[in-house]
């Protein structure tokens, strides 16, 4: 009997490892629907687009899967099961009532929270102490499907996005891994969503990293280490000068027990800045779109 036929979208490094997993399995996976790298993203993962060109399998790049031409298409590779991990287009329900064993999802959180894009970016900046992946069924509305696994990891208050990233990428294989002989015999077992949990955020731009000082050290904090390297990045303007902090300190021998007005420059080597209670010191700092202008204290930013 032949093996069932999966198509996989997918993108990012997690969509890479969940499916280096079916290869290595020797899974029927009939093609790839994936992205073209954005030439003005900074590209510092894995693509899943590696492992299927090193076996031989398909790879697709449309704009856009729900058109006419590309709901054929997809139709003629006769899939019995979608699987999508971390693709970032929402697939439509003509494409998702395809395969009679069902599409099915891994998204980055711990559903029903952080539905939406960038739940990891978004959880560091909301400080959550707990992250993961969950497995569930695709249905018209984003994330909201029933789910049928999760798995966790726990964060350190002082983990940049990208280390919580790799942190979190090993739940997907795992998930996938305990799951996906369930999923190919349609013996799956499914929890609805708790509706009174659902929490949503949508997608994030470079402008969402700027500093409002008027903020806690300790939400500033969390922006920055959530947009951080290879993030855009947190920044504070100055004139046309644009201040990136890569970096800052809330608790270190310059900043205890200093205040001022939200924004006033405290000190100049090191670099304090008040926030709206008590003062951060930014230790990694980058000036872009002007020459660094003259500082001084008691200067608001």
């Amino acid at each position: 009997m032949s093996k069932p036929r999966i198509v996989f979208f997918g993108y990012s490094e997690v969509g890479y490892e969940c499916l280096s997993l079916l290869l290595e399995r020797g899974d029927n996976v009939v093609a790839l629907i994936t992205h073209e790298d954005n030439p003005n993203e900074k590209i510092w993962f894995k693509t899943p687009a590696v492992a299927a060109r090193e076996k031989g399998i398909p790879v697709f790049t449309p704009e856009s899967v729900n058109n006419p031409e590309w709901r054929e298409r997809i139709a003629a590779l006769e899939p019995d099961l979608i699987l999508s991990v971390y693709y970032r287009n929402m697939i439509g329900t003509k494409i998702l009532d395809l395969p009679p064993l069902g599409a099915w999802n891994m998204h980055g959180s711990l559903l029903p929270a952080y539905r939406g894009r960038a739940p990891i970016n978004w959880a560091i900046l909301h400080g959550e102490s707990r992250i993961g992946m969950t497995l569930h069924r695709m249905v018209k509305s984003a994330d909201a499907g029933a789910i049928i696994d999760q798995n966790g990891v726990n964060l350190s208050p002082r983990d940049t996005a990208e280390e919580a990233f790799r942190k979190v990428l090993p739940c997907a294989r795992r998930i996938l891994a305990r799951q996906i002989d369930a999923l190919l015999a349609g013996k799956v077992r499914e929890k609805p969503q708790d509706e009174s949990k659902v929490t949503y955020f949508g997608g994030r731009k470079p402008e969402d990293g700027r500093i409002a000082w008027t903020q806690t050290s300790r939400q500033v904090f969390n922006l920055i280490r959530a947009v951080t390297d290879p993030y855009p990045g947190a920044f504070t303007d100055v004139g046309p000068a644009r201040l990136m902090v890569w970096w800052a300190e809330t608790d270190s021998a310059v900043t205890r027990d200093r205040h001022g007005a939200p924004g006033e420059i405290l000190s100049l080597a090191p670099l304090v800045v008040a926030t709206a209670d008590g003062a951060m010191e930014l230790t990694r700092t980058e000036w872009r779109n002007a020459p660094e202008p003259e500082l001084s204290v008691g200067q608001i930013l």
